[in-house]
């Protein structure tokens, strides 16, 4: 696959949330949707104890029945990825998964090279009062600049990561993001991404991310193991 090839197929699995997807893509993200809610009450909520024991009573029914089904396989080849009808690993990252109730999550797309991103952190992800955890902030930015290095055609993975907070982030505030490669020196990848809240500068981050080399994301599938 050549570097236009690996750009494009990185293009559609970041902003997979924006591609249609076959129903049982989107019956996942669905159930992760509600699954949100589910959290961002249970945090807020001041609900009876009956209440609460009802929840996990329906909750851990559910969870048995999604336990009897076989798990399906989480990681597929670049011709499979190609091929299939939205959905596949990406929906399941922990930042801008569809499918996964812990990710915000992060809408993603990109243009003349730069990746914009845009969310809302909920509850669920407050550090000091009223503000995002800083940890998650830097979550954030890693995925940002995660695509924003793969426009190069030959992305890599993080080698470090360097975040500067200048005021804290707001909590239920639309967020955004913006990511570019400044320059590539061997397998070395610099790339640079801002988050802002309104007209605000709250974080910007650099990372330095190292190319891997042919084969090296197969061995990492091999050495996982298991059916996912």
């Amino acid at each position: 696959m050549d570097p236009a090839e690996r750009r494009r197929f990185f293009r559609k699995r970041w902003e997979s949330q924006q591609e249609p997807v076959a129903p049982v893509w989107r019956a996942r993200r669905r159930l992760a949707g509600v699954m949100r809610r589910v959290i961002e009450g249970l945090i807020t909520s001041d609900a009876p104890e009956e209440e609460l024991g009802t929840a996990a009573d329906r909750l851990e029914e559910h969870a048995q029945r999604l336990e009897g089904h076989p798990r399906r396989k989480r990681y597929e080849g670049y011709a499979e990825s190609a091929l299939a009808e939205g959905g596949g690993h990406f929906d399941y990252s922990p930042l801008i998964g569809g499918s996964n109730p812990l990710a915000p999550p992060i809408q993603m797309h990109s243009e003349d090279m730069r990746v914009h991103g845009e969310v809302v952190f909920g509850s669920a992800y407050e550090g000091p009062p009223g503000k995002v955890h800083g940890g998650y902030v830097a979550a954030a930015f890693d995925e940002v600049l995660g695509y924003a290095q793969s426009l190069t055609g030959s992305p890599g993975m993080t080698g470090t990561l360097t975040t500067i907070y200048r005021v804290p982030t707001p909590l239920h505030t639309p967020l955004r993001f913006e990511a570019w490669v400044e320059r590539v020196e061997g397998r070395k990848i610099f790339a640079r991404c801002t988050l802002h809240a309104g007209d605000t500068l709250c974080a910007e981050s650099e990372g330095i991310f190292i190319s891997m080399r042919p084969g090296g994301y197969d061995k990492l599938i091999a050495e996982r193991g298991g059916p996912e």
